[in-house]
């Protein structure tokens, strides 16, 4: 039967109703989370696997979480 597939997605409109109304009342993108998660994928292709999670954890904290490594005294 044709109807069942819109049957199946007034469903998941229903189930998903407050947040896609969330959504358009605050005007809110998963944009910020989407790019976040790209980067955090390409550092772990780019380094081919870690030993552990906690090294895994350790360079995404390294990579993203801006972090001033220059000397004291040298503002760049």
């Amino acid at each position: 039967c044709r109807l069942e597939p819109m049957k199946e997605a007034a469903k998941m409109v229903r189930k998903h109703l407050w947040g896609i109304i969330n959504a358009v009342v605050l005007k809110v993108s998963n944009g910020p989370a989407e790019s976040l998660n790209s980067r955090i994928r390409m550092i772990k292709v780019k380094n081919r696997g870690y030993r552990n999670k906690q090294r895994f954890i350790t360079n995404i904290n390294f990579h993203l979480g801006d972090l001033n490594l220059y000397p004291q005294g040298v503002d760049r």
